[in-house]
């Protein structure tokens, strides 16, 4: 079942921390790159890329690691029983294409899981970038604004990012642990807590595949075999209380999600990190949340800020309950997750 009938008890493990702590314990997310190991990753793009197949297409045997494999075998484990995060810090992004930094992105993304689509093109690489789209149109999607974020969850077990370029100002990247927050709410405010395993209602933003609702209706937080799945966008939510169909929030509901969103960014909680060109970062949704600041961009267009990102799931990953088919279509370890439609065929736009 997704809603328990009585809460869990406190959780504990490597995905509980703080963001305190964790900037005492950088060796332990931010992963230096050696010379060899950027060596490793460019020879197996310079392979990829020579069989002449959209990036869309790589996959793991396509993408022959020597060495690096290993790390990324490791990196796998942290994000799904592990911390839950991680930095691969040391692309030399002057010295790439852009195809070519994409191919290294989605070849280290194929040794993570398999790619998912992150909208109703079938597109597996996001361009995360100000676009100038309307941030109160309630069908945009936030990430092609310039405005802050609130911090939420992805479509995916995994989400990955590379920044090409960074913004003139702002535009950090802040993580909080979802179990942290539980823990929090469980010992502070309990009754408010339970109001959080309620199937609150989450717009979709006009991506909505065939024969479902414009909303999906699955709990903050689910509890499933053993373990606290977190799902969240607070944008998303009062913006789906537009349809009429969509389940009402309640004062209580309400005050749960504001003192959610309070936790998540308490400063002793949440961590805050800039992307420097060439760095990876890899988050798993279901114990993590992340966020991004408002940020001002360069004059010229050449210049702004721009992340490539891939939505993974894993194999190995924990299983999901029954209501998040409404979300991933399956739940299928490994398959699941990302925005599919009819006739969605997967491929890398490069820009």
């Amino acid at each position: 079942m997704a809603i328990p009938t009585k809460l869990p008890n406190e959780l504990t493990g490597p995905s509980v921390w703080t963001g305190r702590d964790m900037r005492t314990r950088r060796s332990e997310w931010i992963i230096d790159l050696t010379a060899d190991d950027i060596k490793d990753l460019e020879q197996a793009a310079r392979h990829y890329l020579s069989l002449e197949r959209d990036i869309g297409e790589i996959t793991k045997p396509a993408f022959p690691l020597k060495r690096f494999h290993r790390h990324l075998a490791s990196l796998r484990e942290k994000l799904i029983n592990g911390i839950g995060f991680e930095v691969i810090r040391g692309l030399p992004m002057q010295n790439y294409t852009q195809q070519v930094a994409a191919a290294i992105f989605c070849g280290v993304g194929a040794h993570l899981g398999s790619a998912r689509s992150q909208n109703a093109q079938g597109h597996i690489l996001g361009h995360v970038r100000d676009i100038g789209a309307d941030a109160n149109d309630p069908n945009t999607r936030i990430y092609q604004t310039h405005e802050r974020q609130t911090f939420h969850t992805d479509s995916a077990d995994i989400v990955g990012l590379l920044c090409l370029r960074e913004a003139k100002e702002g535009g950090d990247s802040l993580l909080v642990s979802a179990e942290t927050i539980f823990n929090r709410m469980r010992s502070e405010c309990p009754e408010l807590l339970e109001r959080l395993f309620d199937p609150i209602a989450t717009d979709r933003r006009g991506e909505v595949p065939d024969g479902m609702e414009p909303f999906m209706s699955i709990p903050p937080f689910s509890w499933h075999d053993g373990k606290l799945t977190v799902f969240y966008q607070r944008q998303y939510i009062d913006s789906a209380q537009r349809f009429p169909e969509a389940m009402r929030l309640t004062p209580d509901h309400i005050e749960a999600l504001d003192r959610f969103d309070e936790l998540a960014n308490d400063p002793d909680l949440c961590l805050s990190m800039r992307l420097q060109p060439g760095d990876m970062q890899f988050v798993y949704n279901h114990s993590q949340l992340h966020d991004r600041t408002g940020f001002v961009d360069w004059p010229d267009p050449v210049e702004r800020r721009h992340l490539l990102r891939l939505w993974l799931s894993p194999e190995g990953d924990r299983e999901l309950p029954e209501v998040f088919r409404q979300r991933y279509g399956t739940i299928e370890v490994g398959q699941r997750g990302g925005i599919i439609t009819e006739g969605t065929r997967l491929h890398a736009p490069l820009d």
